[in-house]
């Protein structure tokens, strides 16, 4: 079946329902991937634990989502970046699960030069919706096809202006993309440095959603001590790419009850998540 072209004809279009599983391994590696070590999180990473699952690891599974959108619309491999992500959690995953993902295309915009498209999806299990995630594919030079710019972002989930509340620090290792991948994203371009330079990188870089996870994983622990059913949602925007070796620097505003607004950071002080919230349980 050919292709569809990137256009606004496309938004509402619906995947097919795809089936996902995952075992307490499956949570433990994407646990790895994004940073867990055990002197710190043995909750996560090992199965006489549980293991509690980070809650971010709805990105692996609402991603069967994206794939159906690589599958089904013209797009170059080496030409995506991940724009943007959320995930909303309705109840803490399980260690073991087989779940349905219904996904959508909820969006596309013509930046001219690239284009962007949305993809909503849902994963629910025998009792119901347990996960939702919404993320953008930032599609370089698939623009200029005439649709919608689409709405400005600027001043969604600034920073206040006062030192944040909580801060954590975390070192990336060279080896993080090659663990990550294992999770299921395989863009060559986190690892190949061939492919890197053939989408105009000097060299592979972290995937941004490693970086979300690490970034989720901080504020798990610091704003929901580490217990996942406190957790409710995470919505960011990927500003920048972090390399293996980076430091990522979370940097945690509380709002308002339940809410706080969160940034991340490298060491060197380039933002990498920007735009982003957190929602939890008091």
């Amino acid at each position: 079946m050919a292709k569809r072209p990137i256009s606004s004809d496309l938004v509402g279009l619906r995947f097919q329902p795809r089936e996902f599983s995952w075992t307490e391994k499956d949570t433990i590696l994407y646990a790895l991937g994004v940073g867990a070590r055990p002197e710190n999180d043995l909750d996560f990473i090992y199965e006489g634990k549980g293991p509690k699952v980070l809650p971010t690891y709805s990105v692996i599974a609402g991603g069967v989502g994206l794939a159906g959108m690589m599958t089904e619309i013209e797009m170059r491999l080496e030409m995506l970046l991940h724009g943007e992500q959320s995930v909303e959690l309705f109840r803490p995953l399980p260690p073991k699960a087989t779940i349905s993902v219904e996904s959508r295309v909820s969006e596309v915009w013509d930046k001219e030069k690239a284009a962007v498209l949305g993809v909503e999806s849902v994963g629910r299990d025998a009792d119901g919706d347990l996960f939702k995630t919404h993320a953008t594919l930032f599609v370089r030079g698939a623009g200029g096809f005439g649709g919608e710019r689409g709405p400005s972002t600027a001043g969604k989930n600034v920073p206040p202006g006062r030192a944040p509340d909580l801060t954590v620090e975390d070192v990336t290792r060279p080896e993080q993309g090659a663990i990550y991948r294992l999770s299921g994203d395989r863009n060559p371009i986190h690892i190949d440095p061939d492919f890197a330079k053939l989408g105009g990188f000097e060299r592979p870089f972290v995937h941004g959603l490693c970086t979300y996870g690490f970034v989720g994983r901080a504020a798990l622990k610091t704003l929901c001590g580490n217990d996942p059913a406190k957790f409710r949602s995470l919505e960011g925007r990927f500003a920048n790419q972090v390399y293996f070796g980076d430091t990522i620097v979370t940097k945690i505003w509380k709002t308002a009850p339940g809410e706080a607004v969160v940034q991340g950071e490298t060491g060197e002080g380039n933002i990498v998540l920007s735009q982003a919230r957190v929602t939890f349980a008091n």
